[in-house]
Protein backbone atom coordinates (compact mmCIF):
# COMPACT_ATOMS: atom_id res chain seq x y z
CA UNK A 1 0.00 0.00 0.00
CA UNK A 2 1.02 3.61 -0.62
CA UNK A 3 3.64 4.74 1.89
CA UNK A 4 2.12 6.96 4.58
CA UNK A 5 -1.12 4.95 4.81
CA UNK A 6 -2.15 2.80 7.77
CA UNK A 7 -2.94 -0.74 6.67
CA UNK A 8 -5.56 -3.05 8.10
CA UNK A 9 -3.97 -5.68 10.38
CA UNK A 10 -3.16 -8.85 8.44
CA UNK A 11 -5.74 -10.96 10.26
CA UNK A 12 -8.53 -8.52 9.40
CA UNK A 13 -7.44 -8.17 5.77
CA UNK A 14 -7.42 -11.95 5.42
CA UNK A 15 -10.86 -12.22 6.99
CA UNK A 16 -12.35 -9.56 4.70
CA UNK A 17 -10.94 -11.32 1.64
CA UNK A 18 -12.07 -14.79 2.73
CA UNK A 19 -15.57 -13.60 3.60
CA UNK A 20 -15.95 -11.83 0.26
CA UNK A 21 -16.07 -8.25 1.49
CA UNK A 22 -12.93 -7.44 -0.47
CA UNK A 23 -12.77 -8.58 -4.08
CA UNK A 24 -10.13 -8.36 -6.78
CA UNK A 25 -11.86 -5.67 -8.87
CA UNK A 26 -10.70 -2.08 -9.17
CA UNK A 27 -13.02 0.85 -9.77
CA UNK A 28 -12.11 0.71 -13.46
CA UNK A 29 -12.84 -3.05 -13.54
CA UNK A 30 -16.28 -2.29 -12.19
CA UNK A 31 -17.00 0.19 -14.97
CA UNK A 32 -15.59 -2.13 -17.65
CA UNK A 33 -17.82 -4.98 -16.48
CA UNK A 34 -20.88 -2.72 -16.51
CA UNK A 35 -20.01 -1.56 -20.05
CA UNK A 36 -19.63 -5.13 -21.23
CA UNK A 37 -23.02 -6.07 -19.76
CA UNK A 38 -24.88 -2.92 -20.95
CA UNK A 39 -22.91 -1.39 -23.87
CA UNK A 40 -25.81 0.48 -25.47
CA UNK A 41 -27.57 1.60 -22.31
CA UNK A 42 -27.36 5.28 -21.32
CA UNK A 43 -24.87 5.60 -18.47
CA UNK A 44 -24.62 9.35 -17.90
CA UNK A 45 -26.78 12.34 -18.79
CA UNK A 46 -25.57 15.91 -18.29
CA UNK A 47 -25.87 19.28 -19.99
CA UNK A 48 -23.53 18.23 -22.82
CA UNK A 49 -25.58 15.19 -23.82
CA UNK A 50 -25.81 11.46 -23.17
CA UNK A 51 -23.15 8.76 -22.97
CA UNK A 52 -23.80 5.07 -23.36
CA UNK A 53 -21.75 2.71 -21.23
CA UNK A 54 -19.67 1.79 -24.29
CA UNK A 55 -18.98 5.45 -25.11
CA UNK A 56 -18.13 6.22 -21.50
CA UNK A 57 -15.66 3.37 -21.33
CA UNK A 58 -13.98 4.37 -24.64
CA UNK A 59 -13.62 7.94 -23.44
CA UNK A 60 -12.14 6.78 -20.14
CA UNK A 61 -9.62 4.55 -21.91
CA UNK A 62 -8.62 7.34 -24.32
CA UNK A 63 -8.23 9.86 -21.51
CA UNK A 64 -6.19 7.36 -19.49
CA UNK A 65 -3.89 6.89 -22.49
CA UNK A 66 -3.41 10.63 -22.79
CA UNK A 67 -2.70 11.01 -19.07
CA UNK A 68 -0.22 8.14 -19.19
CA UNK A 69 1.47 9.73 -22.22
CA UNK A 70 2.29 12.91 -20.30
CA UNK A 71 3.87 10.89 -17.52
CA UNK A 72 1.21 10.09 -14.90
CA UNK A 73 1.96 6.77 -13.24
CA UNK A 74 0.49 4.48 -10.55
CA UNK A 75 0.32 6.06 -7.07
CA UNK A 76 0.87 9.58 -8.41
CA UNK A 77 -1.44 11.88 -6.48
CA UNK A 78 -3.62 14.29 -8.46
CA UNK A 79 -5.52 17.12 -6.76
CA UNK A 80 -8.86 16.58 -8.44
CA UNK A 81 -11.13 19.65 -8.56
CA UNK A 82 -13.79 19.31 -11.21
CA UNK A 83 -17.36 20.56 -11.22
CA UNK A 84 -20.24 18.14 -11.70
CA UNK A 85 -20.45 16.78 -15.22
CA UNK A 86 -19.46 13.87 -17.42
CA UNK A 87 -15.89 15.21 -17.57
CA UNK A 88 -15.56 14.52 -13.84
CA UNK A 89 -16.82 10.96 -14.24
CA UNK A 90 -14.48 10.22 -17.14
CA UNK A 91 -11.45 11.74 -15.42
CA UNK A 92 -12.14 9.90 -12.16
CA UNK A 93 -12.23 6.49 -13.85
CA UNK A 94 -9.30 7.37 -16.14
CA UNK A 95 -7.14 7.93 -13.07
CA UNK A 96 -8.42 4.64 -11.65
CA UNK A 97 -7.38 2.95 -14.92
CA UNK A 98 -3.80 4.20 -14.46
CA UNK A 99 -3.69 3.67 -10.73
CA UNK A 100 -3.10 7.37 -10.07
CA UNK A 101 -4.85 8.68 -6.95
CA UNK A 102 -7.33 11.58 -7.15
CA UNK A 103 -7.46 13.82 -4.07
CA UNK A 104 -11.13 14.76 -4.14
CA UNK A 105 -11.32 18.53 -3.73
CA UNK A 106 -14.65 20.33 -4.01
CA UNK A 107 -15.45 23.01 -6.63
CA UNK A 108 -15.81 25.66 -3.93
CA UNK A 109 -12.26 25.20 -2.63
CA UNK A 110 -9.83 27.98 -3.42
CA UNK A 111 -6.09 28.58 -3.44
CA UNK A 112 -5.47 28.07 0.29
CA UNK A 113 -7.18 24.68 0.42
CA UNK A 114 -5.92 23.45 -2.96
CA UNK A 115 -2.30 24.30 -2.11
CA UNK A 116 -2.72 22.49 1.23
CA UNK A 117 -4.05 19.37 -0.52
CA UNK A 118 -1.16 19.44 -2.99
CA UNK A 119 1.47 19.72 -0.26
CA UNK A 120 -0.18 17.26 2.14
CA UNK A 121 -0.63 14.59 -0.53
CA UNK A 122 2.63 15.14 -2.41
CA UNK A 123 0.62 15.65 -5.59
CA UNK A 124 2.35 15.81 -8.97
CA UNK A 125 -0.69 17.12 -10.86
CA UNK A 126 -3.66 19.44 -10.44
CA UNK A 127 -6.83 18.90 -12.44
CA UNK A 128 -9.29 21.81 -12.73
CA UNK A 129 -12.00 23.12 -15.10
CA UNK A 130 -11.41 26.27 -17.13
CA UNK A 131 -14.04 28.84 -16.14
CA UNK A 132 -17.14 28.04 -14.08
CA UNK A 133 -19.70 30.67 -13.03
CA UNK A 134 -17.24 33.44 -13.72
CA UNK A 135 -14.36 31.96 -11.71
CA UNK A 136 -11.21 31.19 -13.72
CA UNK A 137 -9.67 28.07 -12.20
CA UNK A 138 -6.67 28.41 -14.53
CA UNK A 139 -5.55 31.59 -12.76
CA UNK A 140 -5.85 29.86 -9.40
CA UNK A 141 -3.97 26.85 -10.74
CA UNK A 142 -1.05 29.06 -11.83
CA UNK A 143 -0.86 30.54 -8.33
CA UNK A 144 -0.97 27.11 -6.68
CA UNK A 145 1.69 25.73 -9.03
CA UNK A 146 3.95 28.66 -8.19
CA UNK A 147 3.73 27.74 -4.49
CA UNK A 148 3.96 23.95 -4.93
CA UNK A 149 7.04 23.01 -6.96
CA UNK A 150 6.08 19.32 -6.79
CA UNK A 151 3.23 19.94 -9.24
CA UNK A 152 4.51 18.93 -12.66
CA UNK A 153 1.19 19.12 -14.51
CA UNK A 154 -1.87 21.35 -14.55
CA UNK A 155 -4.67 19.62 -16.44
CA UNK A 156 -7.59 21.66 -17.76
CA UNK A 157 -10.86 19.75 -18.16
CA UNK A 158 -12.79 21.50 -20.92
CA UNK A 159 -16.46 20.56 -21.21
CA UNK A 160 -16.32 19.54 -24.86
CA UNK A 161 -19.10 17.37 -26.35
CA UNK A 162 -16.76 16.44 -29.23
CA UNK A 163 -14.67 14.36 -26.80
CA UNK A 164 -17.30 11.65 -27.32
CA UNK A 165 -15.67 8.81 -29.23
CA UNK A 166 -16.45 8.87 -32.93
CA UNK A 167 -17.49 12.53 -33.22
CA UNK A 168 -15.66 15.15 -35.20
CA UNK A 169 -12.96 17.24 -33.58
CA UNK A 170 -13.99 20.75 -32.59
CA UNK A 171 -10.98 22.98 -31.97
CA UNK A 172 -13.21 26.04 -31.67
CA UNK A 173 -14.84 25.00 -28.43
CA UNK A 174 -14.78 28.13 -26.22
CA UNK A 175 -12.03 28.04 -23.61
CA UNK A 176 -10.12 25.09 -25.01
CA UNK A 177 -6.87 26.96 -25.50
CA UNK A 178 -7.60 30.51 -24.37
CA UNK A 179 -5.16 31.65 -21.72
CA UNK A 180 -3.31 28.36 -21.36
CA UNK A 181 0.42 28.34 -20.74
CA UNK A 182 1.77 25.57 -23.00
CA UNK A 183 4.73 25.08 -20.69
CA UNK A 184 2.64 24.11 -17.69
CA UNK A 185 -0.94 23.39 -18.74
CA UNK A 186 -2.49 20.59 -20.75
CA UNK A 187 -6.07 20.68 -21.99
CA UNK A 188 -8.43 17.79 -22.67
CA UNK A 189 -7.89 18.41 -26.41
CA UNK A 190 -4.15 17.92 -25.99
CA UNK A 191 -4.73 14.67 -24.10
CA UNK A 192 -7.06 13.40 -26.80
CA UNK A 193 -4.49 14.20 -29.48
CA UNK A 194 -1.92 12.17 -27.55
CA UNK A 195 -4.35 9.26 -27.32
CA UNK A 196 -5.07 9.43 -31.05
CA UNK A 197 -1.36 9.53 -31.85
CA UNK A 198 -1.06 6.27 -29.92
CA UNK A 199 -3.50 4.73 -32.38
CA UNK A 200 -6.32 4.52 -29.81
CA UNK A 201 -4.56 1.55 -28.25
CA UNK A 202 -5.54 0.57 -24.70
CA UNK A 203 -3.55 2.32 -22.01
CA UNK A 204 -0.28 0.38 -21.58
CA UNK A 205 -0.30 0.79 -17.80
CA UNK A 206 -1.26 -2.38 -15.88
CA UNK A 207 -4.26 -2.20 -13.55
CA UNK A 208 -3.39 -1.57 -9.89
CA UNK A 209 -4.03 -4.16 -7.15
CA UNK A 210 -7.51 -3.95 -5.67
CA UNK A 211 -6.08 -3.38 -2.19
CA UNK A 212 -4.09 -0.34 -3.29
CA UNK A 213 -5.27 3.21 -2.58
CA UNK A 214 -7.79 4.33 -5.21
CA UNK A 215 -8.68 7.83 -4.02
CA UNK A 216 -8.30 10.25 -1.14
CA UNK A 217 -11.40 11.84 0.33
CA UNK A 218 -11.43 14.85 2.63
CA UNK A 219 -12.39 14.76 6.28
CA UNK A 220 -15.49 16.73 7.19
CA UNK A 221 -14.08 18.36 10.31
CA UNK A 222 -15.14 21.84 11.35
CA UNK A 223 -11.74 22.98 12.62
CA UNK A 224 -8.58 23.42 10.56
CA UNK A 225 -7.96 22.18 7.05
CA UNK A 226 -9.37 18.78 6.05
CA UNK A 227 -7.35 15.61 6.59
CA UNK A 228 -6.76 13.13 3.76
CA UNK A 229 -8.66 9.83 3.85
CA UNK A 230 -7.06 7.05 1.76
CA UNK A 231 -9.62 4.58 0.39
CA UNK A 232 -8.64 1.44 -1.51
CA UNK A 233 -10.42 0.01 -4.55
CA UNK A 234 -11.51 -3.03 -2.54
CA UNK A 235 -12.79 -1.21 0.52
CA UNK A 236 -14.54 1.55 -1.42
CA UNK A 237 -16.37 -0.88 -3.67
CA UNK A 238 -17.35 -2.87 -0.59
CA UNK A 239 -19.22 0.08 0.93
CA UNK A 240 -20.67 1.30 -2.38
CA UNK A 241 -22.06 -2.06 -3.44
CA UNK A 242 -23.60 -2.83 -0.05
CA UNK A 243 -25.26 0.60 -0.04
CA UNK A 244 -26.48 0.20 -3.65
CA UNK A 245 -28.14 -3.11 -2.80
CA UNK A 246 -29.96 -1.59 0.19
CA UNK A 247 -31.15 1.33 -1.96
CA UNK A 248 -32.59 -1.14 -4.48
CA UNK A 249 -30.31 0.01 -7.32
CA UNK A 250 -30.62 -1.90 -10.58
CA UNK A 251 -30.69 -1.44 -14.33
CA UNK A 252 -34.07 0.33 -14.06
CA UNK A 253 -32.70 2.92 -11.62
CA UNK A 254 -32.34 6.53 -12.76
CA UNK A 255 -30.18 8.24 -10.17
CA UNK A 256 -30.04 12.03 -9.88
CA UNK A 257 -26.74 13.51 -8.67
CA UNK A 258 -27.39 16.98 -7.24
CA UNK A 259 -24.67 17.69 -4.66
CA UNK A 260 -20.94 17.75 -5.54
CA UNK A 261 -19.88 14.38 -6.91
CA UNK A 262 -16.43 14.83 -5.38
CA UNK A 263 -18.08 14.48 -1.96
CA UNK A 264 -18.28 10.92 -0.65
CA UNK A 265 -22.07 10.98 -0.20
CA UNK A 266 -22.76 11.66 -3.89
CA UNK A 267 -19.77 9.70 -5.16
CA UNK A 268 -20.23 6.43 -3.32
CA UNK A 269 -23.00 6.22 -0.73
CA UNK A 270 -24.16 4.56 -2.99
CA UNK A 271 -24.00 7.50 -5.39
CA UNK A 272 -22.33 7.56 -8.77
CA UNK A 273 -20.15 4.49 -8.21
CA UNK A 274 -23.07 2.44 -6.92
CA UNK A 275 -25.31 3.49 -9.82
CA UNK A 276 -22.76 2.66 -12.53
CA UNK A 277 -21.86 -0.64 -10.87
CA UNK A 278 -25.51 -1.68 -11.15
CA UNK A 279 -26.00 -0.64 -14.77
CA UNK A 280 -28.23 2.29 -13.80
CA UNK A 281 -28.54 5.63 -15.56
CA UNK A 282 -27.04 8.62 -13.79
CA UNK A 283 -28.41 12.12 -14.40
CA UNK A 284 -26.24 15.07 -13.31
CA UNK A 285 -28.15 18.19 -12.28
CA UNK A 286 -26.53 21.52 -13.24
CA UNK A 287 -27.88 23.25 -10.10
CA UNK A 288 -29.71 22.49 -6.86
CA UNK A 289 -32.72 24.82 -7.11
CA UNK A 290 -36.17 23.25 -7.33
CA UNK A 291 -36.71 25.17 -10.58
CA UNK A 292 -33.89 23.06 -12.08
CA UNK A 293 -34.23 19.77 -10.22
CA UNK A 294 -37.98 19.15 -10.43
CA UNK A 295 -38.30 19.56 -14.22
CA UNK A 296 -35.24 17.31 -14.57
CA UNK A 297 -36.90 14.61 -12.46
CA UNK A 298 -39.99 14.89 -14.65
CA UNK A 299 -38.12 14.85 -17.99
CA UNK A 300 -35.66 12.03 -17.19
CA UNK A 301 -38.10 9.98 -15.06
CA UNK A 302 -35.69 9.96 -12.13
CA UNK A 303 -36.33 7.21 -9.57
CA UNK A 304 -33.78 8.09 -6.85
CA UNK A 305 -32.52 11.45 -5.65
CA UNK A 306 -29.99 12.01 -2.87
CA UNK A 307 -30.26 15.35 -1.12
CA UNK A 308 -29.11 17.07 2.05
CA UNK A 309 -31.04 18.70 4.89
CA UNK A 310 -31.05 22.32 3.58
CA UNK A 311 -32.18 21.17 0.13
CA UNK A 312 -34.94 18.97 1.52
CA UNK A 313 -36.37 21.89 3.49
CA UNK A 314 -36.25 24.22 0.47
CA UNK A 315 -37.71 21.72 -1.98
CA UNK A 316 -40.61 20.90 0.32
CA UNK A 317 -41.52 24.59 0.39
CA UNK A 318 -41.49 24.97 -3.40
CA UNK A 319 -44.71 25.64 -5.30
CA UNK A 320 -43.30 23.49 -8.12
CA UNK A 321 -44.19 20.39 -6.10
CA UNK A 322 -47.74 20.73 -7.38
CA UNK A 323 -46.79 21.72 -10.93
CA UNK A 324 -44.21 19.08 -11.91
CA UNK A 325 -44.84 15.39 -12.49
CA UNK A 326 -42.61 13.69 -9.93
CA UNK A 327 -44.47 10.36 -10.03
CA UNK A 328 -41.37 8.46 -11.22
CA UNK A 329 -39.60 9.15 -7.90
CA UNK A 330 -39.41 6.04 -5.72
CA UNK A 331 -36.72 6.93 -3.16
CA UNK A 332 -35.78 10.22 -1.56
CA UNK A 333 -32.43 9.76 0.19
CA UNK A 334 -31.02 12.33 2.57
CA UNK A 335 -27.52 12.43 4.06
CA UNK A 336 -24.83 14.70 5.40
CA UNK A 337 -26.83 15.45 8.54
CA UNK A 338 -29.87 13.99 10.29
CA UNK A 339 -33.19 15.02 8.74
CA UNK A 340 -35.84 15.80 11.34
CA UNK A 341 -38.74 13.30 11.58
CA UNK A 342 -41.24 16.02 10.70
CA UNK A 343 -39.45 16.70 7.42
CA UNK A 344 -39.18 12.98 6.66
CA UNK A 345 -42.93 12.69 7.01
CA UNK A 346 -43.43 15.65 4.69
CA UNK A 347 -41.16 14.02 2.10
CA UNK A 348 -43.28 10.87 1.98
CA UNK A 349 -46.56 12.81 2.03
CA UNK A 350 -45.66 15.43 -0.58
CA UNK A 351 -43.45 13.37 -2.90
CA UNK A 352 -45.30 10.06 -2.46
CA UNK A 353 -42.09 8.05 -2.28
CA UNK A 354 -40.09 6.16 0.35
CA UNK A 355 -37.77 8.18 2.54
CA UNK A 356 -34.33 6.66 3.16
CA UNK A 357 -31.99 8.12 5.77
CA UNK A 358 -28.29 7.83 4.93
CA UNK A 359 -25.80 8.47 7.70
CA UNK A 360 -22.10 7.91 7.28
CA UNK A 361 -18.63 9.31 7.06
CA UNK A 362 -15.95 9.60 4.40
CA UNK A 363 -13.71 7.64 6.78
CA UNK A 364 -15.93 4.63 6.13
CA UNK A 365 -19.07 3.65 8.01
CA UNK A 366 -22.35 3.85 6.07
CA UNK A 367 -25.75 3.44 7.74
CA UNK A 368 -29.09 3.37 5.95
CA UNK A 369 -32.67 2.76 6.86
CA UNK A 370 -34.13 -0.13 4.88
CA UNK A 371 -36.85 0.50 2.34
CA UNK A 372 -39.16 -1.96 4.12
CA UNK A 373 -38.45 -0.73 7.64
CA UNK A 374 -41.48 0.12 9.80
CA UNK A 375 -42.54 3.74 9.54
CA UNK A 376 -41.35 4.56 13.06
CA UNK A 377 -37.84 3.37 12.18
CA UNK A 378 -37.75 5.25 8.86
CA UNK A 379 -38.94 8.44 10.51
CA UNK A 380 -36.77 8.34 13.64
CA UNK A 381 -33.56 6.34 13.19
CA UNK A 382 -30.27 6.97 11.43
CA UNK A 383 -30.33 3.46 9.98
CA UNK A 384 -28.05 0.55 10.63
CA UNK A 385 -24.71 -0.40 9.06
CA UNK A 386 -24.86 -1.57 5.46
CA UNK A 387 -22.43 -4.45 5.99
CA UNK A 388 -22.70 -7.38 8.43
CA UNK A 389 -18.96 -6.98 9.04
CA UNK A 390 -19.31 -3.45 10.41
CA UNK A 391 -18.55 -3.36 14.13
CA UNK A 392 -20.09 -0.52 16.09
CA UNK A 393 -20.02 0.29 19.77
CA UNK A 394 -21.29 3.11 21.99
CA UNK A 395 -18.98 4.12 24.84
CA UNK A 396 -19.14 6.52 27.79
CA UNK A 397 -16.60 9.22 28.66
CA UNK A 398 -14.30 6.58 30.20
CA UNK A 399 -14.39 4.44 27.05
CA UNK A 400 -16.65 1.76 28.54
CA UNK A 401 -19.29 0.25 26.29
CA UNK A 402 -22.84 1.17 27.37
CA UNK A 403 -25.99 -0.97 27.08
CA UNK A 404 -28.45 -0.59 24.22
CA UNK A 405 -30.66 2.44 24.61
CA UNK A 406 -28.04 4.56 26.38
CA UNK A 407 -26.25 7.38 24.63
CA UNK A 408 -22.51 7.76 24.24
CA UNK A 409 -19.76 8.23 21.68
CA UNK A 410 -20.06 6.15 18.51
CA UNK A 411 -17.00 4.13 17.50
CA UNK A 412 -16.65 1.86 14.45
CA UNK A 413 -14.34 -0.45 12.55
CA UNK A 414 -14.97 -2.67 9.53
CA UNK A 415 -13.99 -3.68 6.00
CA UNK A 416 -14.40 -0.19 4.54
CA UNK A 417 -13.53 2.02 7.52
CA UNK A 418 -9.96 3.31 7.42
CA UNK A 419 -7.41 2.58 10.15
CA UNK A 420 -5.71 5.97 9.85
CA UNK A 421 -5.45 9.25 7.94
CA UNK A 422 -2.70 9.79 5.38
CA UNK A 423 0.60 10.94 6.87
CA UNK A 424 -1.01 11.97 10.17
CA UNK A 425 0.37 9.84 13.06
CA UNK A 426 -0.38 12.43 15.77
CA UNK A 427 -3.98 12.89 14.62
CA UNK A 428 -4.40 9.12 14.25
CA UNK A 429 -3.39 8.58 17.88
CA UNK A 430 -6.41 10.66 18.94
CA UNK A 431 -8.90 9.65 16.25
CA UNK A 432 -8.46 5.87 16.55
CA UNK A 433 -8.51 3.55 19.56
CA UNK A 434 -5.73 1.09 20.32
CA UNK A 435 -7.89 -1.75 18.99
CA UNK A 436 -8.59 0.00 15.68
CA UNK A 437 -11.97 1.66 16.19
CA UNK A 438 -12.53 5.05 14.59
CA UNK A 439 -13.93 7.66 16.97
CA UNK A 440 -16.83 9.16 15.01
CA UNK A 441 -17.29 12.16 17.30
CA UNK A 442 -21.07 11.61 17.26
CA UNK A 443 -23.37 11.07 20.21
CA UNK A 444 -25.71 8.17 19.51
CA UNK A 445 -27.59 5.27 21.00
CA UNK A 446 -28.17 1.80 19.59
CA UNK A 447 -31.53 0.04 19.66
CA UNK A 448 -32.07 -3.34 17.95
CA UNK A 449 -29.05 -2.73 15.74
CA UNK A 450 -30.27 0.70 14.61
CA UNK A 451 -28.45 3.91 15.46
CA UNK A 452 -30.24 6.96 16.76
CA UNK A 453 -28.07 10.02 16.35
CA UNK A 454 -28.22 12.70 19.05
CA UNK A 455 -25.70 15.07 17.44
CA UNK A 456 -22.00 15.84 17.47
CA UNK A 457 -20.20 15.69 20.81
CA UNK A 458 -19.29 19.35 20.24
CA UNK A 459 -22.92 20.22 19.35
CA UNK A 460 -24.19 19.81 22.90
CA UNK A 461 -25.07 22.99 24.79
CA UNK A 462 -23.94 22.94 28.43
CA UNK A 463 -26.49 25.05 30.33
CA UNK A 464 -25.18 25.12 33.87
CA UNK A 465 -24.35 21.41 33.76
CA UNK A 466 -27.52 20.37 31.91
CA UNK A 467 -26.71 19.06 28.42
CA UNK A 468 -28.97 20.11 25.54
CA UNK A 469 -28.84 18.31 22.19
CA UNK A 470 -29.11 20.86 19.38
CA UNK A 471 -30.59 18.28 17.00
CA UNK A 472 -33.28 17.25 19.47
CA UNK A 473 -34.55 20.82 19.85
CA UNK A 474 -34.30 21.43 16.10
CA UNK A 475 -36.60 18.46 15.51
CA UNK A 476 -39.25 19.96 17.80
CA UNK A 477 -38.93 23.43 16.24
CA UNK A 478 -39.36 22.04 12.72
CA UNK A 479 -42.80 20.76 13.65
CA UNK A 480 -43.97 24.40 13.71
CA UNK A 481 -46.01 25.02 10.55
CA UNK A 482 -44.46 28.44 9.92
CA UNK A 483 -40.82 27.28 9.99
CA UNK A 484 -38.99 26.05 6.91
CA UNK A 485 -35.63 25.24 8.48
CA UNK A 486 -34.01 25.52 11.92
CA UNK A 487 -30.62 25.40 13.59
CA UNK A 488 -29.95 25.63 17.34
CA UNK A 489 -26.62 27.06 18.50
CA UNK A 490 -25.06 27.94 21.84
CA UNK A 491 -24.86 31.54 23.01
CA UNK A 492 -22.64 32.68 25.88
CA UNK A 493 -24.21 33.42 29.27
CA UNK A 494 -22.50 34.83 32.38
CA UNK A 495 -24.58 32.72 34.79
CA UNK A 496 -25.13 29.40 33.02
CA UNK A 497 -22.12 29.44 30.69
CA UNK A 498 -24.26 28.65 27.64
CA UNK A 499 -27.88 28.95 26.62
CA UNK A 500 -29.74 27.82 23.49
CA UNK A 501 -30.54 30.16 20.63
CA UNK A 502 -32.99 29.07 17.92
CA UNK A 503 -32.10 30.29 14.43
CA UNK A 504 -34.90 29.79 11.91
CA UNK A 505 -35.84 30.38 8.29
CA UNK A 506 -39.55 31.12 8.04
CA UNK A 507 -41.95 30.08 5.32
CA UNK A 508 -43.05 32.90 2.96
CA UNK A 509 -45.25 35.58 4.56
CA UNK A 510 -44.89 34.13 8.07
CA UNK A 511 -43.80 35.97 11.22
CA UNK A 512 -42.63 34.59 14.56
CA UNK A 513 -41.48 35.94 17.92
CA UNK A 514 -39.83 34.05 20.78
CA UNK A 515 -42.91 33.84 23.00
CA UNK A 516 -44.94 32.27 20.20
CA UNK A 517 -42.20 29.70 19.61
CA UNK A 518 -41.97 28.88 23.33
CA UNK A 519 -45.73 28.46 23.56
CA UNK A 520 -45.58 26.01 20.67
CA UNK A 521 -42.66 24.07 22.20
CA UNK A 522 -44.44 23.76 25.52
CA UNK A 523 -46.94 21.60 23.67
CA UNK A 524 -44.08 19.30 22.62
CA UNK A 525 -43.58 18.23 26.26
CA UNK A 526 -39.86 18.89 26.52
CA UNK A 527 -37.91 19.88 29.60
CA UNK A 528 -38.02 23.59 30.40
CA UNK A 529 -34.21 23.93 30.55
CA UNK A 530 -34.03 22.83 26.90
CA UNK A 531 -36.17 25.72 25.66
CA UNK A 532 -34.34 28.23 23.43
CA UNK A 533 -33.88 31.55 25.18
CA UNK A 534 -33.34 33.63 22.09
CA UNK A 535 -34.80 33.60 18.57
CA UNK A 536 -33.01 34.77 15.44
CA UNK A 537 -34.80 34.87 12.10
CA UNK A 538 -32.53 34.68 9.04
CA UNK A 539 -33.07 34.37 5.30
CA UNK A 540 -30.47 31.63 4.80
CA UNK A 541 -27.89 29.52 6.59
CA UNK A 542 -24.21 29.32 5.67
CA UNK A 543 -23.89 26.06 3.74
CA UNK A 544 -20.79 23.96 3.08
CA UNK A 545 -19.93 22.79 -0.46
CA UNK A 546 -21.30 19.37 0.57
CA UNK A 547 -24.67 20.83 1.56
CA UNK A 548 -24.31 20.89 5.35
CA UNK A 549 -25.24 23.81 7.58
CA UNK A 550 -22.02 25.39 8.84
CA UNK A 551 -23.09 25.56 12.47
CA UNK A 552 -19.80 27.02 13.71
CA UNK A 553 -19.83 29.79 11.10
CA UNK A 554 -23.45 30.64 11.92
CA UNK A 555 -22.63 30.75 15.62
CA UNK A 556 -19.62 33.03 15.03
CA UNK A 557 -21.69 35.44 12.91
CA UNK A 558 -24.36 35.65 15.59
CA UNK A 559 -21.78 36.07 18.35
CA UNK A 560 -20.33 39.07 16.50
CA UNK A 561 -23.84 40.52 16.15
CA UNK A 562 -24.61 40.02 19.85
CA UNK A 563 -21.30 41.56 20.87
CA UNK A 564 -22.21 44.69 18.96
CA UNK A 565 -25.79 45.02 20.21
CA UNK A 566 -25.98 43.62 23.73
Amino acid sequence: MLEGCVQWPAEYARRYREQGYWGNATLFDMLARAAKAHPDKIAVVDGSGRRTYAELLRNVEALATGLHSIGLRPLDRVVFQLNNGVALVEAFFALARIGAIPVMALPAHRKSEIAHFARASGAVALMVPDVVRGFDYRDMARDVAAECPGLRHVLIAVQEPAWIAGQARNDNTPGCHAGLDPASMTSWIDLRALAQSAGDQPCPCPLPPAEEVALMLLSGGTTGLPKLIPRTHADYLCGCLHAARLAGFGTDTVYLAVLPIAHNYTLGAPGVVGALACGATMVIAPATAAEVVFPLIERERVTVVSAAVPLAAKWLGSELLDRCDLSSLKIFMCGGAKLAPELRRRVEQRLRCTYQESYGTAEGLLNMTRLDDPEAVRMQSSGRPVSPADEIRIVDAQGREVPDGQTGELQVRGPYTIRGYYRAPEINAKAFTDDGYYRMGDVAKKVDGYLYLEGRIKDLINRGGEKISCEEIENHILAHPGIESACVVAMPDEVFGEKACAVVILRPDRRLVLNELLEFLQGQNIARFKMPERLEVVSEFPISPAGKVLRRELQATLAAKWAGTD
